[in-house]
């Protein structure tokens, strides 16, 4: 079989989704939204970067414009609602040539902004699968009239669908996708290699590795960076009030380094010691902090499955979350983690001073986590997944 994804190629989901394939001898081409090299598992690779995609990529130096952008991510997301959906029409006869010439027999497209919405010009003989992102449809869909317009365009062209969590596909349901269509749940990254996880493990190295020597048992590790649907500040103000109950407690933060809006919450409230600002880290070294952390926490207002949730999961470090229709698809709270109000900073500060105070409740929660993680989200489960699913779509089976 010959699929065509379109994807971010520089995404660490995009590269395990690939990984995850190639063992079922299939014919890839990806298509690339970003500007990115080339991966092994692919056959044909093309850039469309519709949405001014050409300006998030990587740049020769490996520094890409990540420093510029910082400053400007929120404004220019909202001017992308506006004048990104604008740009797919540029690339629409690009994407029909390619399709012409490859003959794809099915087309993935690993969410709907914008890859989703590009597909759409695809000629309609090709099926396509679109996957759903935890925030497609409850953030993106929303940003414009444009993007709603184009949501709906993608889900109504869709020959199936499949989401990370029951409740987008229940919505892809109400943006218009035909509920006699195909449908499957399955983890959005493609799955997890559970075998092949310890042997990835990398330590960080100086200076964070210094920053970082302590009693790992009060180590919190919030894994999620800065992002628009995340409450960062939120965050920061439920520091001190855990510092309150557990003075020698560390917050380790990648993805915060060098961002303004971490530095001046940690600068205002004086949480030099108790806080440690990392870079973006390489998922090795991220994987080893899951390890060693025992406690995570993650304050989105918007997600289906985030990726960091299972990796936390297999690796036994214990959740608190904010409360959210998908996460009750994995979590039970007080059971394998706690689900919180992300409006109230005091009852965060309890949960998360339980949760490290508690090491019965933590080994129980990794027990229960791992079972699940294995049962429903290990790369070779979901490739069986991939097997019976895709082949249905195309004559040849």
């Amino acid at each position: 079989m010959h699929l065509m994804l379109i994807a971010d190629g520089r995404s660490p989901i995009t590269r395990a989704w690939l990984r995850m394939l190639r063992p079922l001898g299939w014919r890839l081409t990806l298509v690339s939204t970003y500007p990115c090299s080339a991966p092994a598992e692919v056959e044909h690779f093309e850039v469309l970067p519709v949405a001014f995609g050409a300006a998030g990529g990587v740049s020769p130096t490996g520094q890409g414009r990540a420093a510029f952008r910082k400053h400007l991510r929120q404004p220019l997301q909202r001017l992308r609602y506006w004048l990104g959906p604008l740009t797919l029409g540029v690339y629409a006869p690009r994407l029909r040539q390619l399709v012409h010439r490859l003959q794809p027999e099915v087309i993935h497209a690993l969410r709907i902004p914008y890859e989703g919405m590009l597909a759409t010009y695809a000629p309609p003989e090709a099926p396509l699968v679109l996957s759903i992102w935890g925030n497609d449809l409850t953030l993106h869909a929303r940003g414009s009239p444009w993007m709603a317009r184009l949501t709906r365009r993608a889900l109504r062209r869709a020959a199936a669908l499949m989401t990370d969590c029951r409740r987008d596909r229940d919505l892809a349901y109400w943006w218009g996708f035909d509920s006699g269509k195909p449908s499957l749940v399955v983890p959005g990254n493609g799955g997890l290699d559970l075998e092949r996880l310890p042997t990835l493990r990398t330590r960080l190295g100086e200076p964070w590795a210094t920053r970082l020597e302590g009693d790992e048992a009060r180590w919190v590790l919030n894994p999620r960076g800065i992002r628009q649907y995340v409450l960062s500040d939120v965050f920061f103000q439920v520091i001190p009030l855990v510092r309150e109950r557990l003075p020698e407690v560390r917050f380790l933060c990648p993805g915060m380094a060098g961002q303004p809006q971490a530095e001046t919450w940690v600068r205002r409230l004086r949480l030099d010691e108790t806080v440690v600002l990392l870079p973006t880290l390489p998922q090795g070294q991220l994987w080893d902090l899951f390890a060693r952390a025992p406690v995570m926490i993650s304050l989105a207002t918007h997600d289906g499955t985030p990726n960091t949730l299972l990796e936390a999961m297999a690796w036994g470090c214990f959740p608190v979350l904010g409360d959210l229709q998908s996460l009750r698809e994995w979590v039970t709270p007080g059971v394998n983690g706690l689900l919180v109000d992300w409006r109230r900073p005091q009852s965060i500060a309890e949960a998360l001073v339980l949760a490290l105070e508690m090491p019965d409740l933590r080994q129980h929660a990794a027990e229960i986590n791992r079972a699940l993680i294995r049962e429903r989200a290990e790369v070779n489960q979901v490739r069986r997944q991939m097997q019976e699913f895709f082949p249905q779509f195309c004559d040849s089976g």
